[in-house]
């Protein structure tokens, strides 16, 4: 790790975009997503930010979202799956508890694979760190869609630890969701999200341990 991962998550950011005519970030309004999401939009302030509205968010953090969004009039796009919570609920129930996985792909899944459909580049805050199915992370990948469609999948800060994620925030002055002081480390959909067991990775509080991935970084196939 450099002494300071900042300036090389600015120069992967920077390579990237010089090669891309259509990039875009996804942000879950995490820590690490909202790090990235200053990096970037320090170097393209108008990227377009992504960012899946399932449903079933934490109050909390659409509340900071919005904030964000508007304190730095980012350019949002908010994507939602064809059917609502409420339709959803009334045909199969509550899937995030029946099918967790079913429900991911709902509405995570094919949302947004309809989002990203035309951009050259996706730019996500993924880390090495977060837990093992994220461990052989690159900064650069390519990653083909069940579709066939190829796409550069680019994470800069795939090398940070938690620490230096947080240290980055307070040096710029960054707010966080005040979920991190409730202890949670891991903030997804808020009836699949638990605090982490002592000792656990920091998403091992998700889906109550069943899986760690919901489908949106697993579903494409990444080329060698």
């Amino acid at each position: 790790m450099l002494s300071n991962p900042a300036e090389s998550a600015r120069e992967i950011i920077a390579k990237a975009l010089i090669n891309s005519e259509k990039p875009c970030l996804t942000c879950s309004f995490q820590a690490e997503d909202v790090a990235i999401l200053d990096l970037v939009r320090r170097q393209l302030p108008g990227i377009t930010v992504l960012f899946l509205e399932t449903g079933y968010h934490f109050a909390s953090l659409i509340a900071y979202r919005d904030r964000l969004a508007h304190e730095w009039k980012l350019n949002l796009v908010n994507i939602e799956a064809k059917q609502s919570v409420v339709a959803q609920e009334a045909e199969f129930g509550k899937l995030y508890e029946t099918d967790p996985s079913r429900c991911c792909h709902v509405r995570k899944v094919e949302p947004l694979m309809r989002g990203i459909e035309k951009y050259d580049l996706w730019l996500t805050g993924l880390r090495r760190e977060q837990s093992p199915t994220r461990a052989n992370l690159q900064p650069f990948e390519t990653h083909r869609f069940p579709d066939g469609r190829t796409l550069t999948k680019v994470s800069p800060l795939y090398d940070w630890t938690t620490a230096e994620v947080f240290a980055y925030l307070s040096a710029n002055d960054i707010p966080i969701v005040t979920l991190y002081s409730d202890g949670y480390t891991s903030i997804g959909c808020e009836p699949c999200t638990a605090k982490p067991a002592a000792g656990e990775h920091t998403r091992s509080g998700r889906w109550g341990g069943r899986k760690l991935e919901c489908g949106l970084h697993t579903v494409s196939m990444k080329e060698d």
